[in-house]
């Protein structure tokens, strides 16, 4: 791997990004060089004022002063060149890598997201590219600029007066390696500090989310009594890591201070021996101060970059995440779903699926029933291939589906969760995602067809209302009768429905149902439920037990064969036949 290869990798960067770095170090230097160019007149007007000297230029003082004029212009336009490369490039492609990775993550496997905290990928993209973006805009252009600076200029130094040459850049090297160092001790106390905050920002958003049942358990106080000692542990976690970074930078800087102090022995000694000219003396302090005010810089930046690689490399991570992909034409001569020996696990975990077979084909309803825990939501996220299998394959249509691009595959399916997701807006809006493009008219149909115009009708602006965060403003049967409105917007050949009814009242499962019946008609229509009622009417049934299908038929033939399912029937009749009452 080359070196570039390399710092790209370590930092994050895109092939745009490295572009941009460059772009910027050059800059940066050009503007270092430029600025130098006022310490070089400070020498020639105290030599001229001397006078008498090998180093007077004998310059008219209208000279300085027309040469001042110039070199504000010319450093002007440097600090304009040096915006643009440095901050405006920087910023630009820092806006690309955020829209970058929320493209990436929407390309990943859903199983991505089973082991990211959603509040970690938010930080990932905000207050991790904020870092690689002030790295790339300040930091590193800035200490590769001021490294290249400071060689030269030390190289011409030791070759004009090697002692007071020595005297000067011993300093720089030692105060490097005492911020390299202790690059493990500061990534060390940085990670510790990020794995603190990540906590307590995961903490913040489930008090947020979880308000209503800690207010129900009376657990408020105690919450937010361990939330306060974690913002604590935050706090200390920030200072150690402070701390630790400006003791070595300070100590650094403070030898820097020691390089002066010499310079000025070297000199007065080489002074007083008659070996330089005072003029010499002179430049040298001059000089002196001039190289170290950048190096103070650079050692403040090199401590900066060291803390933020760790940042960067949760952003290679999401980098490095394999995308699904597959061909973006799909014509399938049918729209069967077949399970074909199918092997699932997640995480290479428990076997959650082992050589599943069936046939869900178009025109039926096929419902998955089984024990909680046995894989029927599983097999529904295969299907659309929310995850990919680790063994077998599923066809739909005869066409294998990982060879499909997942959004392409998707505009075959509509999905009918029990858990909807609704967005802040209105409720037109909600439903045209359900098709985007879809005119007033054709949504308008569809909330029809789904029963939503009861409902609606109520609101204070119709369709128009906004119906807040999730549709915070409607019931759970309100809400699911948008969903379904979605899907039969969608209008796809193939309905997953995912315990679509489970958590409704009697009355709103009615409706939904009704709803429903409008939804599949003609379709290849999969069916997850546990309420054996709700499947008596489905052509086929497939029972999940073990990872495996336990029974396969129709829902007499099944209840007849006294199997698993004809069990299943028996014990939710007897557990609708529950009372309170009878169990005094």
């Amino acid at each position: 791997m080359s070196l570039s290869d390399s710092l790209k990798e370590r930092w994050g960067l895109n092939e745009k990004q490295w572009g941009n770095l460059k772009g910027a170090t050059v800059a940066t230097l050009v503007t270092d060089l430029v600025l130098m160019v006022p310490m070089m007149i400070a020498i020639m007007f105290v030599a001229d004022l001397i006078g008498d000297n090998q180093y007077d230029f004998d310059l008219d003082p209208w000279a300085y002063v027309a040469i001042c004029i110039v070199l504000m212009l010319v450093t002007g336009v440097v600090y304009v060149y040096e915006y643009n490369r440095c901050f405006f490039d920087v910023y630009q492609e820092s806006r690309n890598v955020r829209t970058g990775m929320a493209e990436r993550m929407r390309k990943v496997p859903l199983s991505f997201f089973a082991k990211k905290d959603p509040t970690d990928l938010t930080v990932r993209m905000m207050g991790d590219v904020t870092v690689q973006e002030t790295a790339l805009s300040h930091w590193i252009p800035a200490l590769i600029a001021s490294l290249v600076f400071t060689t030269v200029i030390g190289v011409m130094i030791l070759v004009w007066s090697p002692l007071i040459g020595l005297a000067i850049v011993w300093p720089i090297p030692v105060a490097f390696l005492m911020v390299f160092l202790s690059a493990g001790r500061q990534k060390r106390e940085n990670r510790r500090k990020m794995e603190k905050m990540e906590a307590v920002t995961e903490m913040i958003q489930e008090s947020l989310e979880c308000s209503a049942d800690l207010k129900a358990n009376d657990a408020t106080a105690p919450y937010l009594k361990r939330l306060a000692g974690k913002l604590d542990e935050v706090e200390g976690a920030e200072v150690r890591s402070e701390l630790t970074m400006t003791l070595f930078v300070v100590g650094g800087q403070l030898v820097l201070k020691l390089g002066i102090a010499t310079t000025a022995i070297a000199g007065a000694v080489l002074l007083s021996e008659g070996t330089i000219p005072l003029m010499v003396y002179i430049a040298a302090l001059i000089m002196v101060g001039s190289m170290y005010n950048p190096i103070n810089i650079a050692l403040q930046n090199l401590s900066a970059i060291l803390m933020a690689e760790d940042h960067c490399e949760r952003i290679q991570e999401i980098n490095d995440i394999g995308m699904q992909t597959g061909s973006e034409s799909f014509d399938p001569g049918s729209y069967d779903i077949a399970f074909e020996n199918v092997g699932f696990s997640y995480d290479g975990g428990r076997t959650v699926l082992e050589d599943v077979s069936f046939i869900a084909r178009q025109g039926e309803v096929t419902a998955l029933v089984g024990p909680s825990g046995e894989g029927k939501s599983t097999v529904a996220r295969l299907a659309t291939r929310f995850w990919d299998v680790d063994r077998g394959r599923i066809t739909l249509g005869g066409v294998d589906i990982s060879t499909v691009d997942p959004e392409t595959l998707m505009g075959s399916y509509s999905i009918v969760f029990q858990d909807v997701v609704l967005f802040n807006t209105t409720v037109m809006e909600n439903i045209r995602i359900g098709r985007k493009g879809a005119t007033d008219e054709e949504v308008l149909s569809a909330a029809e067809a789904a029963m939503c115009d009861e409902f609606v009708s109520a609101l204070p602006e119709g369709y128009g209302t906004v119906i807040g965060e999730n549709g915070g403003k409607l019931s759970g049967g309100e809400r699911q009768r948008i969903s379904i409105a979605r899907a039969i917007l969608k209008d796809a050949p193939v309905i997953i429905m995912d315990e679509a009814t489970a958590s409704l009242d009697t009355e709103s499962e009615s409706r939904v149902q009704k709803a429903l019946s409008r939804l599949v008609v003609g379709k290849t229509v999969l069916i997850i439920a546990h309420r054996m009622r709700t499947v008596e009417e489905a052509d086929k049934i497939v029972v999940l037990s073990g990872g495996k299908v336990a029974e396969e038929g129709s829902p007499s033939d099944l209840k007849e064969s006294g199997g698993l399912f004809s069990r299943m029937v028996e014990l939710q009749n007897g557990s609708d036949a529950w009372s309170l009452r009878g169990h005094r």
